[in-house]
């Protein structure tokens, strides 16, 4: 399965919080953390060393796409703040459909102890092409032609 993370971000974000929002809303969709083959966000939160160094840690690109092309991408969870902060309704969600693809997890957010806005949030797409399971979490033995090994 050929996974696309799509994170939106606050500047200073952390790439700790960045991971650790990841790999919660991966693991709560029964999605393999080695499924992820990129990072897409908002090309101007696409230097942020949170970001960057989550994508590395991911063993991934990160990919920047302009607020002109996210903001035509049609989405679940639109913000105004967004729109007012970077120019487009929608990154997390935007930036991982935005290469095509089926939305497997909607926009999640990680709210901060204290119950400040939140610092990150994500989207999680199968990218066209990409084979999803046919029930239940993980893959299954006709992945192997995925180079998977095959479920019991």
């Amino acid at each position: 399965m050929r996974l696309v993370v799509g994170v939106g971000a606050r500047r200073g974000v952390s790439a700790d919080e960045v991971l650790e929002l990841v790999g919660s809303v991966l693991r709560e969709a029964g999605l393999p953390p080695a499924g992820v083959v990129e990072v897409a966000t908002v090309d101007s939160r696409a230097a942020e060393p949170g970001l960057v160094e989550a994508a590395a840690r991911l063993g991934v690109p990160l990919r920047g796409r302009c607020a002109e092309e996210l903001a035509r991408v049609a989405v679940l969870h639109p913000s105004e703040a967004v729109r007012g902060a970077v120019g487009t309704p929608s990154v997390a969600e935007a930036a991982a459909l935005a290469g095509g693809g089926e939305l497997l997890v909607p926009k999640r957010k990680r709210v901060p102890a204290g119950g400040a806005g939140a610092r990150v949030t994500c989207a999680v797409v199968a990218r066209s092409g990409a084979r999803l399971p046919v029930r239940g979490p993980g893959y299954t033995g006709g992945d192997a032609t995925f180079g998977l090994p095959a479920r019991p």
